[in-house]
């Protein structure tokens, strides 16, 4: 629609008619939207927009490019990260990429815990509890298995959302 527009469509219904998926079944919503004034200097706008878009997707396909060429060495360790249930390739990828891949520098796993920061402060003092403020860590691996942990707790039957 918007390229229809920038090169110089002005039928409202016509421009509805381009609606795909979802939107085809608001067409006479879409046809009330695109009535009104666009002129040169919005077309203008719009391609700039569009232009900008269209060069942040190519720079997103070159880092995804070599993000895949640095990964390459670790791609056993990729492998077992995506089997763990709610791990995506993303997160998987920043699990690497804050821990090396290497684990055997962490004795055990609460020692990566609080590497990373994700180990609760327990201060205790008469059977009060002071704080459970969260350590500071790893700020990047600290989001990441938030976010892994947060969607294995919403999945259904499984001993991670039990967990």
């Amino acid at each position: 629609m918007l390229e229809s527009l920038i090169h110089g469509e002005d039928d409202p219904q016509a421009l509805a008619d381009l609606a795909k998926r979802r939107l085809h079944s608001k067409i006479p919503e879409l046809t009330k939207a695109l009535t009104g004034r666009f002129r040169n200097h919005h077309a203008f706008l719009a391609r700039l927009h569009l232009n900008q878009y269209d060069q942040l997707t190519t720079m997103i396909g070159q880092l995804d490019e070599r993000i895949e060429e640095a990964m390459a060495p670790f791609r056993p360790v990729l492998e077992l990260l995506d089997m763990i249930p709610r791990i995506n390739r993303a997160t998987a990828e920043v699990i690497i990429a804050e821990t090396g891949g290497d684990m055997t520098r962490f004795a055990t796993a609460k020692h990566l815990a609080s590497w990373a920061g994700v180990c609760p402060g327990h201060h205790e003092s008469a059977g009060r509890t002071k704080s459970t403020r969260v350590r500071p860590g790893n700020p990047y691996l600290k989001g990441a298995l938030g976010l892994a942990a947060f969607d294995a707790a919403r999945t259904k039957d499984t001993y991670l959302a039990a967990r």
